[in-house]
């Protein structure tokens, strides 16, 4: 039920939905920028407000809140009755052409409203209410608070100011919105309005949003483009049967080289969080151009790695959040996956596996540090895990990854394990691994070199301040999830895996894609070419043959990692001096200081391990077919060998 002005059915008009429709309805004419922060909060007015967290700065779309926090998720009226109202000034002439409407974002209370005016001036005075005929339009707003609802004018109006005014509202709420305004700026001949900080693009790449039949038609141009440096192959399928495509780039795609590091970046875990997908879409192009322009970075960077881009885990998801279109798919529609899983926190938690082992003592003597194995729980058929995970859990194990990205949605930070925290009681809290300084780096060379996460006079996406940490955070202390793709790729594999949160709106316009790319780019560069800070080698026999599975150890890190099947391994540090160990069964243990520069260049460290005394003897004693005789047989026989050799009779008596 609505009140306020009572509102008659037939009152009501304009173009509404809130059914998801197709997404060309919004590409005439883009979102003037509410939701990516391009409007300011200067250029948001309201004729009253609850408090300051409800104020008109946050009656932005989508924008979040959480339960401990002062500000609040929307704007909510300080009175409720027909003569508050929602402002935005455009600073320009715009062809306005609709409104995008939400309730309050909130965990307990429920505030939307049910139908509003809109008002239009060009000077903030003189207000035009848009009319249907000689009556004013009064259009149908939101029957809850989280789906969008689209309303598109009968046709374009020109003004600088838009109000929203409402007209009724749900009854046991308040006048709350969040609100995004469709609109196009009008001809500026004279450049008078340029946008301050505006960014353009000049790389020549496909900026549009994809489907799936798509994405894979523009991975097979890049793959025939450079045919010499790429490969498309996939690793499993999603729920319902769509291929998870991903694309190899590298000097000898199909193989691993001894020596050269493997890399990941993955997105779409949650299908919703467009902007990573039509990054790596994007990257991949880039890299392919580039390469072939002989750009000397990207040449370098294709030659020493072995790349791996798999831009959709989710593509179940991601179909329903496209087919409602980037304004209509809120905040969680196609999140997860067709059997209603969250992928990104599907994996094993093998964090409290390694606690508990370290709290009995285990560790290192009966239970490692590292390569913790999966439950056998987790790997039956009756578990409930994503078949999409377990595509992803089988290519995390196949291939020898060293250093990976997943690209997120609906905030600008990255944040790096533990994702869990160790207290059970803690919704946050600072967990850090044993490599907390090396993910700390990491973190910081993307976030330093992404255009706007370390600007501290940027605008916070929602509520948390990141540009105080600068732009990095430790998974747990912003807020504790189990079973994460980074703890469990730390734990059960070599790979260092960190998630980069890309952009506020999680499913920009495609308008906003070249400036995102402008403010991706460099840090999707920088990061890759991290793989290749630290140490790396091969560890060998005598005879020159890789020796796998031994176990690499750097004295005052407790996490160690393992060699690869030929016996190469990498293993990501920190600028300066380290001794490392090495071991493996059957052979004997070996350490050296190995150095750490700081220019970009993994320093060589290789091992030679000889057989231990041991093992040659069971080795031995296994190609003659002999078995292994104890001290007493062997006094014994010893004893009759003398005795025959001086032909005398003895008689002795072992006790």
């Amino acid at each position: 039920s609505a009140r306020g002005l009572n509102v008659s059915d037939s009152e009501l008009h304009g173009s509404s939905t809130q059914i998801p429709q197709s997404a060309s309805l919004l590409t005439d004419c883009p979102p003037l920028g509410l939701e990516t922060l391009k409007i300011d909060d200067f250029q948001l007015h309201a004729s009253s407000m609850r408090h300051y967290g409800l104020g008109p700065h946050r009656g932005r779309l989508n924008i979040q809140v959480r339960s401990d926090d002062m500000y609040d998720g929307g704007w909510c009226a300080g009175r409720s009755d027909p003569l508050q109202w929602f402002e935005v000034d455009a600073r320009r002439l715009m062809k306005f052409t609709g409104v995008v409407t939400q309730g309050r974002s909130s965990l307990w209370l429920s505030d939307w409203v049910s139908s509003y005016k809109v008002l239009l001036s060009n000077d903030s005075h003189s207000w035009v209410t848009l009319k249907n005929g000689s009556r004013d339009l009064i259009f149908s707003a939101n029957r809850e608070k989280e789906i969008p609802v689209l309303n598109l004018f009968p046709k374009p109006v020109v003004a600088r100011y838009i109000r929203i005014n409402p007209r009724s509202w749900y009854a046991s709420g308040g006048i709350c919105m969040r609100v995004e305004i469709m609109g196009c700026p009008m001809p500026d001949p004279n450049n008078y309005y340029r946008r301050r900080n505006e960014v353009t693009t000049t790389d020549n790449l496909d900026f549009r949003h994809h489907s799936y039949k798509e994405m894979r038609q523009l991975m097979k141009v890049v793959n025939e483009m450079c045919p010499k440096i790429t490969r498309i192959y996939n690793i499993g399928k999603s729920y319902n049967g769509q291929k998870l495509y991903a694309i190899e780039i590298s000097d000898n795609p199909g193989e691993h080289e001894l020596g050269e590091p493997e890399f990941r970046y993955t997105a779409g875990s949650h299908g919703n969080e467009v902007l990573g997908r039509e990054l790596l879409l994007l990257l991949m192009q880039f890299m392919c151009q580039e390469y072939l322009s002989g750009n000397t970075r990207i040449r370098r960077l294709v030659d020493e790695t072995r790349i791996h881009l798999l831009p959709s885990i989710n593509p179940d998801g991601y179909e329903k959040a496209s087919e409602a279109g980037s304004e209509l798919s809120g905040w969680s529609l196609g999140r997860w996956s067709q059997d209603g899983l969250d992928i990104h926190h599907n994996f094993p938690d093998l964090n409290s596996v390694l606690w508990e082992a370290e709290a009995r003592r285990w560790v290192p003597r009966k239970f490692h540090n590292h390569h913790v194995p999966i439950p056998d729980w987790y790997r039956s058929t009756n578990a409930t895990v994503a078949v999409e995970t377990r595509a992803l859990v089988s290519w995390m194990e196949k291939i020898p990854f060293v250093l990976g990205g997943n690209l997120q949605g609906g905030e600008l930070v990255v944040t790096f394990p533990f994702d869990r925290t160790r207290s059970v009681t803690a919704l946050r809290e600072a967990t850090p691994t044993a490599d907390d300084h090396v993910f700390r780096w990491l973190a910081f060379s993307y976030a330093s070199t992404h255009r706007l996460m370390t600007d501290g006079n940027r605008r916070v996406c929602h509520t948390d301040d990141f540009t105080k940490e600068d732009g990095t955070i430790n998974g747990a202390l912003w807020h504790t999830a189990a079973g994460s793709m980074n703890d469990f790729s730390y734990l059960h594999t070599n790979c260092f895996e960190l998630s980069m949160y890309v952009g506020c709106d999680k499913f920009p316009h495609e308008t906003e894609l070249p400036e995102e790319w402008e403010n991706n780019r460099e840090s999707l560069l920088v990061f890759m070419e991290q793989v290749h800070r630290g140490i790396k080698g091969v560890v060998r026999d005598v005879q020159g043959k890789g020796i796998a599975n031994a176990i690499i150890s750097v004295e005052g890190i407790n996490h160690d990692i393992r060699t690869a099947s030929d016996g190469d391994y990498w293993r990501l540090l920190n600028p300066g001096e380290y001794r490392v160990t090495v071991r493996a069964e059957g052979f004997s243990v070996s350490s050296k200081v190995c150095a750490v520069g700081y220019d970009i260049g993994a320093s060589s460290c290789d091992f030679v391990l000889g057989r231990s005394n041991l093992s040659r003897i069971r080795e031995i004693m296994q190609k003659f077919n002999k078995q292994p005789i104890s001290m007493r047989q062997r006094l014994r026989q010893r004893l009759l060998n003398e005795s025959v050799a001086s032909d005398q009779t003895v008689t002795f008596k072992i006790s």
